[in-house]
């Protein structure tokens, strides 16, 4: 059986009544070999955050990785000599020293997903570890500055957590002044406790003395959530003390 389409429904055809003019001037507006120019006002792949660091700049955050975490330490890159090194690929996540054997890594923060940097990232953008550094951190208190805390009591118990759900909630803990909000509200007769169970947490209580049910109650509490976490930091439980987050140990 065959079958014939009905023509009817589909667009006249473009038939040519007269040869065209070689010599008529190019309309700007035509497609080029069945594509169209691109769109004004759209930016170029150049200047996507990935290839420019004044785009990349803007959405730079620190993180938190689990101890052991593999990645390139940022502390032992030479700018030049990984300019030197041409094509090579250098995709293991850049990374930094934190505190009580923690790793900071950096990601490039987009509305639904991050993008972890590497040493090809910080080669494109011609910049400085220092400055990645720098840029990051500023970039994370700036955001911490106007990001909520929830402050929950219960008697002499106290929680002071952070869980926008931003990604930056855990890293929270490297900046000076989240340290020292923590040890001014919570540290007044009591040792504060801190958990960073997974990279949308951190929470800290109010240690008092003899109160070692607490104590317990927060240790289970951040393990759980580290165990059931998608994107979990640390299990253990953390103090601090001098305004520096070390190991608690009961």
């Amino acid at each position: 059986m065959s079958w014939d389409r009905e023509l009817g429904d589909e667009p006249a055809p473009a038939w040519r009544d007269h040869a065209p003019d070689p010599l008529a001037p190019i309309d700007p507006g035509a497609p080029v070999s069945g594509h169209h120019p691109p769109e004004r006002g759209r930016p170029s792949p150049a200047e996507a955050p990935e290839q420019d660091w004044h785009a990349a700049s803007r959405i730079l955050m620190p993180i938190l990785r689990p101890v052991g975490s593999s990645g390139t330490r940022l502390s032992e890159i030479d700018p030049a000599a990984l300019a030197s090194e041409g094509l090579k690929t250098h995709a293991t996540p850049l990374a930094d020293d934190g505190p009580a054997g923690l790793v900071i890594g950096y990601v490039l923060r987009t509305a639904s997903f991050d993008v972890l940097v590497n040493a090809d990232h910080l080669l494109a953008w011609g910049t400085t570890p220092d400055a990645v550094r720098a840029t990051a951190m500023a970039n994370l208190a700036e955001w911490s500055a106007g990001a909520p805390w929830t402050d929950e009591a219960s008697g002499h118990r106290r929680l002071l957590s952070s869980a926008t759900g931003d990604g930056s909630d855990a890293a929270r803990i490297l900046l000076p002044e989240v340290r020292a909000r923590f040890a001014a509200e919570l540290g007044v007769g009591a040792r504060v406790l801190l958990g960073i169970p997974e990279r949308d947490l951190l929470v800290g209580g109010a240690l008092f003395a003899g109160d070692e049910e607490f104590a317990a109650l927060f240790a289970g509490f951040v393990r759980d959530h580290a165990d059931g976490a998608d994107q979990p930091v640390d299990r253990r439980v953390h103090e601090i003390v001098g305004g520096e987050l070390v190991l608690f140990e009961a």
